[in-house]
């Protein structure tokens, strides 16, 4: 799933996001979600949230649970 929809993400789910400093290249950094800062249901380039281990930064894909 995309990240541009808030409705897709929730505490506790894993994420692969851009950090500010690697829009330039696009690196993604995979992790688990701890906080959602970004307030409305929709952004056109992610949904900003903070990863457990402190990192923040927009989500590009959303995993499932399962796997």
């Amino acid at each position: 799933m995309d990240g541009q929809n808030r409705a897709n993400i929730q505490p506790g789910v894993e994420v692969d996001i851009v950090l500010k400093k690697d829009q330039r290249t696009g690196k993604l950094t995979r992790g688990v979600v701890r906080d959602i800062l970004t307030n409305s249901s929709f952004h056109p380039h992610g949904i900003k949230v903070r990863l457990q281990d402190g990192q923040v930064g927009r989500v590009k894909e959303v995993f499932n649970k399962e796997s």
